[in-house]
């Protein structure tokens, strides 16, 4: 074990024998730069650009360069403009470069593990492409890779390069397909120091849910549930309507035996009651995942041209890009502008890009912002009479019904909305929502929906849920007060931290650059109960610095802060906050 290749980010320590490797092998073996009497090689993206370097024990091995999007800049600039390479002007566009091998290990299985690990760290950023400068004598190894040259030869020095780019999501499948068993093998054998796992999961999409590892997939002791924090899904803090617990237990061997009505004619019955519409502009499923499925394989094929906002949730990128393989494009949402969505600018963006399907989730997860009702329809108003539109309205109970497109989705043949009543009714286990959408599209959408969509059980508490609108608007309100609490203490934890509210059930938490990741963070605290939703591979515009926070109820919120307090500690050094009003003990050690 001690003689394991060891993968890590580069320590200070490391950057020395970086910038001497770096002369030997560039200045004065392959005569690309011209000898420094400092015997060392630097540039002009030394300090912002990430070394992963591979090592066995003391002996050095190798290293590889990263830069990232929220640079701005990349080495490549230096011999083509953005002109000649508009793929640089892409906001998830990383750049790998200076792969560099010790000579006599060159032969071992250090380079193609470094490219690996430029991979996997490139994934949990949330990187969608990648862009390099392959030697041309080295360029049957890229190709072997899955890199494809882009058209352009530049030189430096004696060397000549082919620029190359590939998408992040083939080489990660094709790396999970090809190679996965080589990779599994590897995995026992590697000392894998970085902050994201060796290998992807099984379907490359990434979910929150790690909190029920920790309590059992198998169900044998559930009793653990009591000892973790699940903050990093978004279930509801509070209990479901006490309607619904009675319909449950009344008599719980029926309702488990019984076959549920084939259509859930009684569900569809009393949604369209409680929320005034027609019940044959209602299609149910077991969750809201279901239906995107269900949906977006019948109305989307490879042909067709997606927009989602950017970040958002993770499932629209993996239906639209991975299972069904539309040609998929973003509309970047930005900190500097508080994530809101720019209707005016997601207009524009529209029209020019002629999309056959644009998705919205509003409010947003996980920016929790939300657009007003009118200004979104405004922009379905002024869109292309070609372009379909899903509105996912998940948490819009925490801004208010009366903000729901679902009354348009009925009659304008462009709108179609999507509604989960899970995180809102406390439903989660149970697997329930609706979309809304005219009669035509429902009718053809039904015809393509197997009986029994909803289980009983489901069917019974959903319906029960509807019938209780009190009990839920109380406890939509007490969920702001809990935000605030929560914001407040977090906030208070460290100056550096920067919390960002929204309007649901969940906040967000940008640590500062230069210290730890957002990943190194959410590991901390999951030695403590409390699992967190680290962010980072919904998009580059994270900069792999940001957790997602869900909002739990007031004791498990001070064993959020608290854990996030030692996780602070531990990572950052031994200074105390004073955050008034909050424990900050935490867990025995």
């Amino acid at each position: 074990m001690g003689r394991q290749l060891q993968l890590r980010v580069a320590t200070p320590e490391d950057l020395d024998w970086i910038h001497e490797l770096r002369h030997r092998v560039y200045a004065e073996e392959l005569h690309q730069h011209a000898p420094d009497p400092s015997g060392r090689l630097q540039d002009g993206l030394d300090g912002d650009n990430v070394y992963l370097v591979a090592a066995r024990e003391a002996d050095r091995i190798g290293f590889v360069s990263l830069t990232p999007p929220w640079l701005g800049r990349y080495a490549l600039d230096k011999y083509l403009s953005r002109d000649e390479l508009p793929l640089l002007n892409d906001e998830a566009v990383f750049e790998v470069r200076i792969l560099t091998v010790e000579p006599r290990w060159r032969a071992t299985a250090a380079a193609p593990l470094l490219m690996y690990a430029a991979l996997r760290w490139i994934v949990s950023r949330g990187g969608r492409r990648v862009v390099a400068m392959g030697r041309t004598e080295l360029l049957d190894m890229y190709l072997a890779a899955g890199l494809r040259p882009v058209g352009h030869t530049v030189r430096s020095g004696a060397v000549s390069f082919e620029v190359l780019t590939a998408d992040v999501a083939e080489l990660t499948e094709a790396a999970a397909g090809r190679h996965r068993g080589t990779l599994r093998r590897l995995a026992a054998r590697v000392d894998w120091r970085l902050d994201m796992a060796f290998l992807t999961s099984p379907d490359g999409c990434e979910h929150g849910g790690a909190s029920f590892t920790a309590i059992g997939t198998d169900f044998r002791r559930l009793q653990r549930r009591a000892q973790v924090v699940a903050a990093d899904v978004l279930d509801a803090w509070f209990p479901p309507a006490p309607g619904v617990r009675a319909a449950l237990t009344q008599d719980p061997d029926w309702a488990v035996r019984t076959s549920p009505p084939a259509d859930a004619e009684g569900l569809v019955a009393e949604i369209a009651a409680a929320r005034a519409l027609p019940p044959e502009t209602l299609a149910v499923g077991a969750g809201s995942s279901d239906l995107i499925f269900r949906a977006f394989g019948r109305w989307l094929t490879p042909d067709s041209r997606v927009l989602l906002t950017d970040p958002t949730y993770g499932e629209y990128a993996h239906v639209t890009e991975r299972v069904i393989g539309c040609r998929v494009d973003r509309f970047p949402l930005r900190r500097a502008d508080g994530w809101r969505i720019d209707v005016d600018r997601l207009s524009a963006a529209i029209r020019a890009g002629r999309y056959d399907f644009v998705v919205v989730v509003n409010p947003n997860n996980p920016t929790g912002r939300h657009v007003p009702a009118a200004d979104l329809y405004s922009a379905v108003a002024a869109a292309p009479e070609r372009t379909r539109w899903w509105i996912d309205e998940a948490y819009l109970g925490y801004v208010g019904l009366t903000e729901s497109l679902a009354g348009a989705a009925t009659t304008d043949p462009r709108v179609v909305v999507c509604s989960s009543l899970s995180k809102m009714y406390a439903l989660s286990g149970a697997r329930a929502a609706f979309l809304v959408a005219n009669p035509a599209t429902v009718r053809d959408l039904r015809r393509w929906t197997p009986p029994w969509p909803v289980s009983l059980p489901a069917q019974l508490a959903a319906v029960a849920a509807l019938r209780d609108p009190a009990h839920y608007r109380d406890c939509w309100r007490r969920t702001h007060a809990l935000r605030r609490d929560l914001a407040s203490a977090l906030a208070g934890l460290d100056g550096s931290l920067n919390v960002e509210e929204g309007v649901a059930n969940f906040l967000n938490v940008t640590l500062p650059s230069g210290g730890p990741s957002a990943a190194e963070w959410v590991r901390e605290c999951r030695r403590h109960g409390v699992f967190l939703r680290d962010l980072s591979p919904l998009t580059p515009a994270y900069q792999g610095r940001t957790v997602r926070v869900a909002v739990r109820d007031t004791a498990e919120n001070a064993r959020i802060v608290a854990a996030c307090w030692t996780a602070w500690h531990d990572l950052r050094g031994p200074a105390v906050p004073a955050v008034a009003g909050v424990s900050v003990a935490g867990p025995a050690r």
